[in-house]
């Protein structure tokens, strides 16, 4: 349960991007013209600095190797070796240009040595006992990526203290990452027993956004782990707010895509809406993140980071105003259908789709079925939709495949009870030349679904902002933030 709010305080996640622009957070988000009081009464919740988790693991686009990567696939080789020094390389570069002391960056660098140098006599024990056949090494990768994941969030949290320190403010460096812990806390211990004895009117904590914990965040939420530590501290100690800090507001587009004059900042919006925006993988927060704010009625705010005077976008449960559609956004999907004439009047063959789709790790963002079809608008490759069909065909042999590719273009709001905004949205598209191949609206009225062909996703987009959100706003508004839709970080 929640600790009751009698601190006043927030919680405030801040990502890798925008860590490595530290020294300009110092002037708008960490001090700026903040008053001493307004200083404090804030817990920071920091990612790593950009790029060095890719460095520590994979890079999260390309799949490109870390140091992970490489002894994953090549434990008795040299490759993971040149891969960590170059991890202590890139870490050093970044808080040379982050601290400006000379003695603040020595402790920074012997920072660096100890963890990288911990982490490599860690390697090699594994090293070793890989080569012995009575150890499988691979039981203990997990934990291994649980150790190196935590190196980038300690090093920016280390960091940034020092940063603070020399600038006068009583900042705490909170090391969630239990580096030479011998136990094995839950996450709620691990986060109650760090934040003891911190006085948070005249200390500024500056919290790892990883936590060792017997659970293990990684198995569980891969590398959306920092948001799930923020959100379960933020109800732990009842904050009045979670805020999150990104480069860019969460806007009602892609700028890129409709231009930067004509993306709004939402403003306002709900919890349903967050979920709507991850399943379309564009998250402002991570779905059990938003649970664990939901549950424990803590609003999540998401702001410019470099624009502190901005209230940005408040997402709680009451959400914006009712019929206002507050996003248009477009994603790449295959529509993969299964016909089969005799499936009318039979159970079981929309749970042997699903099983084969669960069994295959494919993204489902969408479904619709009538008497004897059931197509799934899936997230995935075409190589593992092609698992999937070969599964089952043994199944149903007698049923038909059809995979294709599409993109579906979605209107997102808080309450789109309204249904003349799914006729609006087909006369838009219509006097535009594009030609939706499916619609889907459900029940609860968040979400209006367009299916499109895939090479008109962004026109499909352009022409849904312009007639579902630029002439229906009387308002005006110009943004000035960074040319950027909303992105996990």
């Amino acid at each position: 349960m929640p600790r009751e709010r009698t601190m006043g305080h927030t919680v405030e996640k801040i990502g890798g991007t925008c860590m490595s622009r530290s020294r300009e957070l110092l002037d708008t988000l960490y001090k700026g013209e903040r008053t001493e009081a307004q200083i404090y009464n804030r817990i920071f919740v920091v990612s790593a600095f950009g790029g060095v988790t890719n460095l520590l693991l994979e890079h999260k686009k390309t799949g490109a190797r870390g140091v992970y990567g490489h002894f994953a696939n090549d434990d008795s080789g040299a490759g993971w070796g040149e891969a960590l020094k170059g991890v202590a390389t890139e870490m050093m570069r970044i808080h040379g240009e982050v601290l400006d002391h000379g003695g603040d960056r020595e402790r920074a660098d012997a920072f660096v040595r100890d963890r990288i140098e911990g982490a490599r006599a860690c390697m090699l024990d594994l090293q070793r006992l890989g080569s012995y056949g009575h150890f499988r090494i691979d039981t203990q990768l997990m934990t291994l990526r649980e150790l190196l994941s935590g190196m980038g969030e300690a090093h920016s949290a280390f960091v940034s203290a020092l940063l603070l320190q020399r600038a006068g403010v009583n900042a705490r460096f909170v090391d969630l990452s239990g580096w030479r812990d011998e136990c094995h806390p839950t996450l709620e211990e691990r986060l109650t027993r760090a934040m003891q004895g911190i006085d948070l009117a005249s200390e500024l904590p500056i919290v790892t956004g990883y936590a060792h914990c017997s659970e293990g965040l990684m198995r569980e939420y891969d590398r959306g782990y920092s948001e799930v530590v923020f959100a379960h501290l933020a109800a732990l100690t009842g904050a009045t707010e979670a805020i999150i800090h990104k480069e860019f507001h969460l806007s009602s587009a892609d700028p890129k895509i409709v231009g930067l004059d004509a993306v709004r900042k939402i403003g306002r919006t709900s919890f349903d809406v967050a979920d709507q925006l991850s399943n379309l993988g564009m998250e402002a927060i991570h779905p059990n993140a938003a649970r664990v704010l939901r549950r424990a009625d803590v609003a999540l705010r998401v702001k410019h980071a470099f624009e502190p005077e901005d209230p940005g976008t408040l997402i709680g449960p009451e959400g914006g105003t009712p019929g206002r559609v507050e996003m248009v956004t477009g994603l790449p999907i295959f529509g993969f259908e299964v016909h089969e004439p005799d499936m009318v009047g039979v159970k079981g063959y929309d749970a042997a789709i699903l099983d084969a789709l669960t069994r295959h790790d494919l993204w489902i963002v969408s479904k619709s079925s009538n008497a004897n079809s059931i197509t799934h608008w899936l997230d995935a490759s075409l190589k593992s939709i092609r698992r999937v069909e070969r599964d089952l065909a043994m199944k149903f042999p007698n049923a038909e495949f059809a995979t294709r590719p599409l993109a579906m273009v979605a209107v997102i709001g808080s309450d789109l009870s309204d249904m003349a905004i799914a006729r609006r949205g087909l006369e838009a598209l219509e006097g535009a030349g594009i030609r939706p191949l499916a619609l889907q609206q459900g029940l609860r009225r968040i979400e209006v679904q367009f299916v499109v062909e895939r090479d008109r996703m962004e026109d499909a987009v352009g022409t849904l902002h312009r007639a579902l959100i630029e002439e229906t706003e009387s308002d005006e508004v110009t943004p000035d933030f960074a040319p950027a839709a909303i992105a996990a970080e």
